[in-house]
């Protein structure tokens, strides 16, 4: 056994290089007495060294997989990426991402970090995600990773994959009503369609409400309004903002007549948004 003091700084640098696991890098220092060079070889059989190799290479391909548990209150959406089209066309690819989002929705990790401990099966051996996106790698020849993982939880959560597995949406319900399933898909084709930035005007972050309201000034005063007028037109711009770009406030796109508040609410009454997430690729 090593007598070497492993530190954490130590182990990060190895897991920045490899692409590996922060136990098993610990690991494989551990057993090398600190030597990086035989701690990569060590870590070879799980095709670290070819992670290492490819770390600064672009991997702005690959698929956005959206899925939702047997109970419909809980959704995922993963992005799987890779370097090439050629490769994320690739059926092996796509059931790779499938697998991986079928462990989310299974077993509700916190976080990317926790999603990438999750067990999972490949090739009839169990390990964890993290590890096989690394044997992937090593075996495409390719940077393969999972760069993005969000969650929803409500009483009815609809999944939407949009073209060729390039964007997801992830629609949470406030209720499980009769039409919720269909209702539910337009609202996830309006979110893919129409990119709000919140459900309603509640849901907007501070630093957006002030960067518009200057927009909206400086547009008002280069328009030669006099200054006193100046607020009084901001805030109706800003409410123009909310219309436009928070969900519940849109004109829904299959019936232009309707926000889709009430689109929403002519399905069964209070029925509403209570979450939702959009996953593009590379975005």
């Amino acid at each position: 056994m090593s007598t070497v003091q492993i530190s954490a700084s130590d182990v990060n640098k190895l897991r920045q290089q490899t692409g590996a696991g922060m136990m098993d890098c610990k690991k494989a220092l551990t057993e090398t007495n600190g030597d990086f060079e035989a701690a990569i070889d060590f870590l070879r059989k799980k095709g670290a060294k070819v992670a290492a190799s490819r770390q600064d290479r672009e991997s702005n391909e690959g698929v956005v997989i959206a899925r939702t548990s047997a109970d419909g209150k809980r959704g995922v959406v993963i992005e799987l990426n890779c370097e090439t089209d050629f490769v994320a066309k690739n059926a092996e690819f796509v059931a790779f991402a499938n697998a991986i989002a079928n462990e989310a929705v299974e077993q509700n990790p916190a976080n990317l970090e926790e999603l990438n401990k999750l067990g999972i099966d490949v090739e009839n051996s169990r390990t964890t995600i993290g590890e096989a996106t690394i044997d992937k790698t090593g075996k495409i020849g390719e940077k393969i990773s999972v760069s993005k993982y969000e969650a929803i939880v409500g009483e009815k959560v609809i999944a939407y994959i949009h073209g060729n597995f390039r964007l997801a949406v992830l629609v949470g319900l406030s209720k499980n009503v009769a039409g919720a399933d269909e209702a539910g898909k337009d609202v996830a084709m309006q979110i893919a369609a129409m990119n709000p930035v919140a459900i309603d005007k509640d849901g907007v972050d501070a630093t957006t409400i002030e960067r518009e309201l200057e927009i909206a000034k400086d547009q008002i005063r280069a328009e030669g309004k006099p200054e006193e007028m100046v607020e009084k037109i901001s805030l109706g711009k800003l409410n123009k903002f909310y219309k436009d770009s928070t969900l519940l406030n849109q004109e829904f796109v299959k019936d232009p007549s309707k926000n889709v508040a009430q689109f929403l609410d002519s399905i069964d009454k209070g029925l509403t948004v209570t979450a939702f997430k959009r996953v593009a690729l590379g975005a």
